[in-house]
């Protein structure tokens, strides 16, 4: 880990105080506590603007589970979101969920399923992935059967479901707002924030393998 923080003392000489401050600062909100996965969502621009507000509310993981449609980064709707959160891709749901599984991540399907329970309602105690489905098909009988629970958001008008992205910014909003307000220990710890900012020093540092080539020969001189 020495080494990890070495080489980020040194990058941080290529960044301003500025920019420093900005990632200490996102940093402190950041969490792994709750995540998304969106399964086969075919519109580029709604997996686009998912990464957005994951982003924007402090969610760092997104899974991306590619079945039947390949997903290329909108940039104009993420707007450099895919730089700072982190987006893990799967070939099927069943390895997504394997592998949420095995990181103590509850399984939430949102749907109006009979027995849903509302924002207000949802535990927010446990870890958690909230499950995002195709636009009209909504999410396939593989994560509904694997569910540990079902999430919706009540709706009084006419129409009787939200666009993906929608529905994706009102839940995180609420849950991440709640989790900060309460007792849970849902921050990074000091470790991952250590690895986060290597990540994002290099991201915002010109030429990074020439300069990262450069250190590595002035650490083995001494």
């Amino acid at each position: 880990m020495s080494k990890h923080i070495d080489l980020l003392h040194y990058l941080e000489s290529f960044i301003t105080q500025e920019r420093k401050d900005k990632f200490n600062s996102v940093l402190k909100n950041r969490t792994y506590h709750f995540t998304i996965a969106i399964e086969d969502v075919y519109q580029m621009h709604n997996t686009s603007a998912v990464m957005r507000s994951c982003d924007v509310f402090g969610i760092q993981d997104v899974h991306v589970i590619e079945q039947k449609f390949a997903k290329t980064i909108d940039g104009e709707i993420a707007l450099g979101a895919q730089k700072w959160v982190d987006v893990h891709r799967y070939s099927s749901s069943k390895t997504c969920l394997q592998s949420l599984k095995e990181k103590g991540y509850k399984i939430i399907a949102t749907s109006p399923h009979e027995g849903s329970c509302t924002l207000e309602e949802f535990d927010i105690s446990s870890k958690s992935v909230f499950c995002f489905g195709t636009e009209k098909e909504g999410l396939s009988t593989t994560i509904l059967e694997k569910a540990d629970g079902f999430l919706k958001i009540p709706m009084v008008g006419f129409s009787e479901s939200l666009n993906i992205s929608v529905a994706a910014a009102i839940i995180m909003q609420q849950l991440t707002q709640r989790l900060r307000s309460s007792q849970i220990k849902w921050q990074l710890t000091e470790e991952e924030k250590c690895k986060k900012r290597l990540d994002w020093t290099r991201k915002s540092v010109r030429d990074i393998n020439r300069v990262e080539e450069r250190w590595w020969l002035e650490r083995n001189k001494i």
